[in-house]
């Protein structure tokens, strides 16, 4: 059977080897998935003499449905709260697996009696499931535009912090030592509590600017949970497949703060982007040049080389095939069209590449940030659609919430056009200099009847 789980282990891996290129993720997928199949299958061999099959097919059916109706009914705009969601049912997963294990202990039998990694392990699965579960929802909220707000500030908030962090710690070790029957079920529900607690109160004042870094953090940890669940339960297949999801969690984080030039740390405890945290001056412009689709029409038809920056708002207006048509249009009359993707444009990592992979844009015209910066001063026209961070001069100055952050330099194209339904700040709650400089226009409107617009005066050029 240890056979059926290393095909299991290499159908992950090559799975998720295939999800880096847009063309083969679909087959990524489709592996991945029949990865799950195998390990699933395989358990229910191995333990079949044990299976209660009626539960089993009732899981089955019930948690199939589920999320057959939410990947059918969940739009794009909404994809980084799926995937903050799912973080959280991981990590509720490996906590309940570690509680299953603790209410069959023998009574009068601690569980550290089955060793200190044992020990260590059950107690981290709840530990960090149920930081995992609280906290994913508390971003699924500050995702969806719930003003979830800490009741705590500064020093004081820390505090309560690292209070709730010894305390989960020293519920931990009660419950691995404690005996009879209702003792360790006590410590074990306490730990639950305090630790979903902790998960909530680590996320809620971390703003909306970093929540790429935090669902790709909470991603990690809803893996190290299922390691620890799959010590727990000796499953070989668990703890392997959570290590690979804890690690390329863990790996994606590093890259997230690198792309936003700040700390691990400096994400968890400088809460960049908060509800409070919107600069006086971030709304007051001196110098702004209105246009319209005609005008951009016009400008597009005397361009050879076009870049287009998609951010948030694209996403909100679900306007990625109306990119793509115009995109489209421009290639057919010999304009170069390309795609520049900054790492932390959206609301999760990779969010960006999903909607225009959903819209069939071509992998080759989507450019990284490092490799399309240098190309901005020779370009034409840059349209920037719905981004306002991640293309902020403002980054370039000594200090301020987003100095030293790697940005895209659009503002050396000979003309920016900044699609954008008012002047309101991003989420680092900062004034964008790039919208008064002397080669911006900017086109207030929704995104999608603005690339409308241009696609139709295009169309009658």
């Amino acid at each position: 059977m240890n056979y059926l789980y290393l095909l299991a282990t290499l159908l992950f891996v090559f799975g998720i080897k295939r999800l880096t290129n847009v063309k083969s993720c679909a087959s990524g997928n489709r592996l991945s998935e029949l990865g799950m199949l195998v390990a699933i299958a395989t358990t229910m061999l191995i333990h079949h003499e044990s299976i209660n099959w009626p539960t089993i097919a009732a899981g089955v059916i019930v948690g199939g449905s589920i999320g057959l109706f939410l990947a059918k009914r969940t739009p794009t705009t909404e994809m980084p709260e799926l995937v903050a969601a799912l973080n959280g049912f991981g990590g509720i997963s490996s906590a309940l697996v570690a509680a299953a294990a603790v209410m069959k202990t023998v009574v009068d039998r601690p569980i550290a009696a089955d060793g200190p990694l044992s020990s260590v392990a059950t107690v981290a699965a709840i530990l960090i499931g149920m930081v995992t579960l609280t906290g994913s929802f508390v971003a699924y909220g500050k995702l969806s535009g719930k003003s979830l707000n800490h009741p705590l500030a500064g020093a004081v908030r820390h505090v309560l912090h690292l209070v709730l962090g010894l305390g989960a710690a020293g519920l931990g070790v009660w419950m691995a030592t404690a005996t009879g029957e209702s003792t360790p079920l006590l410590a074990l529900l306490l730990l639950a509590l305090v630790a979903a607690a902790l998960g909530v109160f680590l996320v809620m004042p971390i703003g909306g600017a970093d929540m790429p870094v935090v669902v790709s953090l909470l991603n990690s940890y809803s893996g190290i949970a299922a390691a620890f669940a799959g010590l727990v339960i000796d499953n070989p297949l668990l703890i392997v497949v959570g290590s690979m999801v804890g690690a390329s969690g863990l790996i994606l984080t590093q890259i997230m703060c690198k792309a936003m030039n700040r700390s691990l740390g400096n994400v968890l405890l400088g809460g960049m982007g908060g509800e409070d945290e919107v600069a006086e001056d971030a709304r007051d412009y001196n110098n702004i040049k209105q246009s319209g689709p005609e005008e951009i029409a016009m400008l597009l038809d005397g361009a050879s080389s076009v870049i287009v920056v998609p951010g948030y708002g694209l996403a909100v207006a679900q306007a990625q095939h109306v990119v793509r048509e115009l995109g489209d249009l421009l290639i057919d009359r010999g304009v170069e069209v390309r795609y520049a993707i900054h790492p932390v444009a959206g609301r999760m990592p990779g969010h960006m590449n999903v909607l225009l992979a959903e819209s069939d844009v071509p992998y080759d015209q989507l450019w990284e940030m490092e490799r399309i910066n240098g190309d901005f001063k020779n370009t034409d026209v840059v349209i920037i659609v719905g981004a306002n961070d991640v293309v902020n001069p403002a980054a370039r100055e000594p200090s301020g919430p987003i100095s030293g952050m790697p940005i895209l330099d659009v503002d050396h194209a000979r003309t920016v056009v900044v699609i954008k339904r008012s002047l309101s700040p991003g989420y680092a709650g900062i004034k964008n200099p790039l919208f008064e400089l002397d080669n911006t226009l900017m086109v207030f409107a929704d995104a999608k009847e603005a690339l409308e617009g241009m696609v139709r005066e295009v169309k009658d050029l």
